[in-house]
């Protein structure tokens, strides 16, 4: 499972390197998650500008990292392309995740 982080301040930013979030990779994706972000800053945005596809595995996984960090962090999602938008909206997962447009809009939320 392919991903980087960067720090600005008091976010994390965690980029997926892979173009699918699935069954096949939905367990590392939560391990990797859990290794990046544990004791982390109190907001995490999850670039997901490169991930083509998820299914409800990927989904689930992304829930579980959200769960994993504990209720006094955020995740937020940013750079959701058009399928994986769809995958957010159709489960009314928008309504549990703060997502935006771009890392650059989720930075400039979390400064002000």
């Amino acid at each position: 499972m392919e991903m980087s982080s960067s720090r600005y301040d008091n976010t994390q930013v965690v980029t997926i390197d892979e173009n699918r979030i699935d069954a096949a990779i939905a367990i590392a994706f939560k391990d990797r998650m859990r290794d990046l972000t544990e004791n982390g800053p109190a907001h995490v945005i999850l670039n997901l500008d490169g991930v083509e596809f998820i299914d409800s595995s990927g989904l689930g996984a992304i829930v579980a990292a959200m769960k994993q960090m504990g209720q006094n962090r955020t995740l937020q999602l940013a750079g959701l392309m058009p399928n994986v938008e769809k995958v957010f909206r159709l489960t009314r997962m928008d309504t549990v995740f703060r997502i935006h447009e771009s890392v650059d809009a989720a930075l400039s939320a979390n400064a002000g």
